[in-house]
């Protein structure tokens, strides 16, 4: 019964939250503020009544439309909350199902909160930079700089906080864990970005044009930060799937092939299917793993 209430409360923070990102993703791009004016309609200006605020439900009692000019409202605003709001939901139901756990007492620490917290924190920059990467070919400095940090910062008070709980035992002094555990996040983060940096300097010196943006290389950086170089390489492969899959799909319509060139002038968000991967990876990395290491028999 907590398990399920403790879910229902996290999505709907989540839908909350996703709501409140769809107002960012709509007037990021554009310079506005996130706080003024109140939602409007972007075609008519109609400012929305608080009946017409509420997440995901709005959208399906207006039959996404706008109430005063009728026209269309992007699949995109139910589709963040929605996301947003599973994914916090996904992630609370981990964390008290281990938790209110008989056979494991005693696992509502710091250390566990701070890791919700700060999964829930990551999911939330996720889909906002796919979102943009999406719509814009955009991920923007002051949200991949800020995710790097967060990431080392979560990492670092969630072994502080682990280091707490174990006062009396013989391990290494709380300095030098922390030590270890930034030389560890620097390594992941310096690896994975710098993976992408060859790629791109690669493709630029065979093909005399960029193939990849800076902020896929920063963007990299955030997932090693905050999942590991091997849970940053598992999103790095997903990714790359995801990519290929999407350019067949493309080279599936006859539009797409006209010209011999028009298709490989094709711009795709690599940061949309690396934000896709992260959240797969962060979820289920170690199943990946194992399942690939039992696949080519070193498992």
């Amino acid at each position: 019964m907590i398990v399920a209430y403790g879910t229902t409360l996290a999505i709907l923070a989540g839908l909350a939250f996703g709501s409140f990102l769809n107002v960012c993703l709509s007037r990021w791009p554009t310079g506005e503020s996130v706080v003024k004016p109140h939602s409007h309609c972007p075609k008519c200006g109609h400012v929305l009544a608080w009946w017409e605020n509420i997440p995901l439900a709005s959208w399906l009692a207006l039959r996404g439309r706008c109430r005063s000019c009728k026209s269309r409202i992007s699949w995109r605003y139910p589709l963040v909350e929605l996301a947003v709001g599973i994914l916090w939901g996904w992630q609370a139901w981990q964390f008290l199902s281990a938790a209110l756990n008989p056979h494991l007492p005693g696992l509502i620490t710091a250390p566990a909160v701070v890791t919700l917290l700060g999964r829930m924190a990551f999911y939330w920059l996720l889909v906002a930079l796919a979102l943009l990467d999406a719509e814009h070919l955009w991920l923007p400095n002051w949200l991949t700089w800020p995710g790097i940090a967060m990431g080392v910062l979560t990492r670092l008070t969630t072994a502080a906080a682990s280091r707490q709980l174990l006062p009396d035992m013989p391990t290494e002094p709380l300095r030098l864990l922390l030590t270890r555990e930034f030389l560890h996040a620097l390594f992941a983060i310096v690896v994975a970005g710098g993976l992408v940096l060859a790629i791109r300097w690669t493709y630029r010196l065979l093909r005399g044009h960029e193939g990849m943006g800076l902020g896929d290389a920063k963007l990299m950086a955030v997932l090693g930060a905050w999942l590991g170089l091997s849970g940053a390489l598992v999103a790095f492969a997903l990714a790359v799937l995801i990519g290929a899959l999407v350019a067949l799909a493309l080279l599936a319509v006859p539009a797409v092939r006209r010209g011999p060139k028009a298709w490989t002038m094709i711009k795709l968000p690599f940061g949309t299917f690396l934000c896709v991967g992260g959240v797969v990876s962060a979820i289920w990395s170690q199943q990946l793993i194992s399942a690939y290491l039992r696949w080519i028999g070193l498992a």
